[in-house]
């Protein structure tokens, strides 16, 4: 069973009834692995946000898990997996990730799913692809937003819109189901009539009524013993005394409020999201641990002050892995962008940061930092949370020195080379943040705690 390779790490402090584990730049930052460290510690681990769109990757004696609906604590038997009525639920998805678990012995009987969340259709990525392609042809490809195209942001905005959204109970409501998917093929007639065009009569099918109306209902009762009232179960942990992981997904530059914007993602990303997203209040989080890379990192379109286009950029991103989980896409890589670092710290509340893929940097003789911007001719610290503002800044860097050595073996800041711990340092004091957390590699045992 890979759930058998635990780790021996603990803290100095007792864990709190709730923490949240959430990331402080575009994504990708290694929530997953974090994550999967503190879930032992907790009764229940929670996704409060996202949608099928997220991919967290966990290493388990050398055995890689790419999860995207299932919150990473399903690696743990005897786990609560929660997946909270703020996440979109990709049903099909969600299948398709349960029987590849299973395929590997993972146990995902403590999974459950929200019965409020709401669902992605058919027609929804039908919807996010056809945008994409519109304004993808609009002022050269500059006006998309570079979405993974699975469905999220129709799905949220079909949410708001509330006559034709459909939530995970309704699948196993016929009448009600019925109702909802022939309201939205009425709206959407048109969309679907031009997607149609040149399809087969399966893919035709497959956004008809009676089509999504039958495949709906044969995944809704696969998934019906999963369904449940997900706030009352977590507020059942609580009340006896249990503890709680709010799992995020994307990252805090990506939030639909504080983000940056319109380059974002359909949800509530940062910790404020666990109240709505989960039935959670806040007051109840009393450690918010935010994730960050060593350097910067962002999948689709939208800025990236400190991207680079060189051979160290390159060499970063071969280092560090960095293609989609979701979709297989080379992400940007950048330097290491501080200004949008402490904002998000901020803007979470974090008690602690954790910074993941330290070793990837390992061999370079030096590496910038930046922190602060020129925009308009005038030296900003503050991060604007807007991308036309952020587009037209330049960033400012500090110089600071590099570390030669291998440190994927390193398992105490003691052992660190002086120029690690220092970059480790300046994080801490720029951010005003404890770095509580750091990772060399991607398995549970390269990590150092402090």
């Amino acid at each position: 069973m890979p759930q058998s390779g635990g780790h021996d790490r603990t803290f100095a402090t007792p864990t709190p009834s709730c923490t949240a584990v959430v990331g402080l730049q575009w994504g990708d930052e290694g929530k997953g692995k974090v994550v999967d460290l503190l879930a032992p510690e907790h009764d229940a681990v929670a996704r409060y946000n996202g949608g099928a769109n997220a991919g967290h990757s966990v290493v388990v004696d050398g055995k890689r898990f790419s999860l995207h609906l299932i919150p990473s604590g399903i690696l743990y038997p005897g786990k609560r997996a929660i997946v909270g009525n703020g996440v979109v639920v990709d049903p099909w998805k969600l299948v398709e990730e349960i029987d590849g678990l299973a395929s590997k012995g993972v146990d995902t009987s403590g999974l459950r799913v929200s019965r409020q969340a709401h669902v992605v259709m058919p027609y929804h990525k039908v919807e996010d692809g056809l945008r994409e392609d519109l304004l993808s042809r609009r002022d050269g490809g500059s006006a998309a937003i570079g979405t993974t195209r699975r469905g999220i942001g129709p799905a949220y905005a079909e949410k708001v819109q509330r006559a034709a959204a459909i939530r995970m109970g309704d699948l196993v409501r016929p009448a009600v189901l019925r109702e909802r998917v022939q309201v939205a093929c009425d709206l959407k007639a048109g969309m679907l009539a031009e997607w149609s065009k040149g399809r087969t009569d399966v893919e035709r099918m497959s956004v008809s009524v009676n089509g999504l109306i039958d495949a709906a209902t044969a995944v809704g009762e696969r998934l019906r013993p999963l369904m449940a009232d997900t706030t009352r179960e977590l507020h059942g942990v609580l009340s006896r005394g249990g503890r709680i992981l709010f799992e995020s997904a994307n990252g805090t530059l990506l939030d639909v409020d504080h983000g940056t914007f319109p380059f974002v993602t359909g949800s509530s990303c940062v910790v404020a999201g666990v109240g709505t997203g989960a039935g959670v209040p806040p007051t109840r989080l009393k450690r918010v641990v935010g994730i960050m890379k060593a350097y910067s990192t962002r999948v689709g379109a939208g800025p990236l002050p400190t991207e680079l286009h060189d051979e160290i950029g390159h060499r970063i991103r071969e280092r560090g892995r960095e293609y989609g989980t979701t979709t297989g896409r080379p992400r940007r890589v950048g330097w290491l962008d501080l200004v949008a670092v402490r904002y998000s710290a901020m803007i979470n509340g974090a008690t602690g940061i954790c910074i993941t893929l330290l070793d990837v940097l390992a061999g370079l003789e030096s590496i910038d930092v930046c922190t602060a911007y020129d925009i308009d001719g005038e030296r900003t610290a503050d991060f604007p949370a807007d991308a036309a503002t952020l587009a037209g800044a330049t960033p400012v860097y500090r110089s600071l020195e590099g570390f030669g050595a291998d440190i994927s073996a390193v398992r105490s800041m003691a052992d660190l080379p002086a120029a690690a711990r220092r970059y480790v340092d300046f994080v801490e004091d720029f951010t005003g943040v404890p770095v509580e957390i750091v990772s060399v590699g991607p398995g549970r045992e390269q990590t150092i705690i402090r």
